[in-house]
């Protein structure tokens, strides 16, 4: 287990995300329903920041570029490059990048800190 502070407790709002480095990773954490989140910080299709104008609903994240969704509680990937507005375009873009799942990481509280197991990507 290698635990790093990741952000204050306190500056993290219920069903809000932040974007934080630690190290070379950059991480989106947040308070989602009850829970503290920790994943992989950019879209697994074009690296786009997942917690500026990502959106959570049903227990996933959306990405705000290309509509990319992963779970929340496993990273899974439930749709890759919709792109509704033109969906022929989210087809071509879709291409541009591997399928992957979103890496989730571990979390706890230590003191006023959320922490993050930065060795255990799932």
């Amino acid at each position: 287990m290698d635990w790093k502070n990741a952000i204050k407790v306190k500056k993290l709002k219920p069903g809000k995300t932040k974007m934080v480095t630690i190290g070379a990773k950059v991480l989106m954490v947040g308070y989602i329903d009850g829970e503290y989140i920790a994943t992989e910080g950019l879209c697994r299709h074009m690296r786009w920041p997942l917690a500026i104008g990502g959106k959570i609903k049903d227990g996933c994240i959306r990405c705000p570029l290309h509509q990319t969704t992963h779970q929340l509680s496993d990273g899974e990937l439930v749709e890759w490059s919709p792109f509704p507005i033109l969906p022929s375009y989210g087809k071509l873009i879709g291409k541009l990048s591997k399928q992957k799942d979103l890496k989730i990481y571990a979390t706890r509280i230590e003191g006023e800190h959320l922490q993050v197991d930065t060795s255990s990507e799932s």
